[in-house]
C-alpha cells in the first residue's frame, strides 16, 4: 500500500511539473480575454481534454502508435518543438500566428492542450512512468494532475487578476522567451537523437 501511494505521489509530481499549468495561466487568459465566462470554462475543459486524451493514448498504446505510423520520438520532438517555438514567439512579440477569423477562441483550448500542456516532454514522461509502474499508477496520477490543471485554467482570469495586468503581461513575455528556449532544447535533443538511416 505504501509503495502504491509513493508511486502515485511520485508520478503525480513528475506529471504535474512537466504539465506546468501555472505557465499556461497568462497565455490562456490572454487568448480568451474578453470572452464570456462560459466560453472560457469550455476552453479550459477542451485544453485538459486534449492534453488528457494524448496522455491516456500514449499510456495505453505506448510506442505502438509510432510503430504504426513509422515515426520515432526524435521526429515527434522536432515537430512539437517547432510548434512550441512558434507559440513562444507569438507570446513574446504579441503577434497572432494561424488565427482563423471565426475560430480564434476554439484554438485556445487546443493550443494550450498541445503542445503547451502535453508536448513531447509530457508524452515521454508518461511512457517512462508506464514502463516503471505499469498502467494503474500513472493512470491515477494523470487523472489527478489533469483535475488540478483544469481547476487552475478554470480560474485563470482570477489568478491573472490577483497578479495584476502589468505583472501578467511581463510574465507572459518572459514565459514566451522561456517557452521558445525550451522549444529550441527539445528540437536540438530531437536532432541529436534522430536516426540518420
Amino acid at each position: 500500500m505504501q509503495d502504491l501511494l509513493s508511486g502515485i505521489l511520485y508520478s503525480f509530481a513528475a506529471i504535474f511539473i512537466i504539465l506546468d499549468p501555472i505557465l499556461s495561466v497568462p497565455i490562456f487568459a490572454g487568448m480568451v480575454k474578453g470572452k464570456e465566462p462560459r466560453e472560457i470554462h469550455k476552453q479550459a475543459l477542451i485544453a485538459v481534454a486534449v492534453a488528457g486524451g494524448l496522455m491516456y493514448l500514449f499510456l495505453f498504446f505506448n510506442t505502438m502508435i509510432f510503430d504504426i505510423l513509422g515515426l520515432n520520438m526524435p521526429s515527434f520532438q522536432i515537430a512539437g518543438g517547432i510548434l512550441l517555438f512558434i507559440l513562444g514567439m507569438q507570446m513574446t512579440l504579441g503577434i497572432d500566428i494561424g488565427k482563423c477569423k471565426d475560430h480564434s477562441t476554439t484554438a485556445a483550448g487546443v493550443v494550450i492542450g498541445t503542445p503547451l500542456l502535453c508536448g513531447p516532454g509530457t508524452i515521454t514522461t508518461v511512457m517512462l512512468l508506464s514502463s516503471s509502474y505499469g498502467i494503474l499508477i500513472p493512470l491515477i496520477a494523470i487523472t489527478a494532475a489533469l483535475l488540478v490543471t483544469w481547476a487552475i485554467l478554470y480560474y485563470a482570469e482570477n489568478i491573472q487578476r490577483l497578479l495584476g495586468e502589468v505583472v501578467t503581461d511581463i510574465m507572459g513575455k518572459v514565459l514566451g522567451m522561456l517557452v521558445a528556449a525550451i522549444a529550441v532544447k527539445i528540437i536540438a535533443s530531437g536532432v541529436m537523437t534522430l536516426p540518420l538511416h
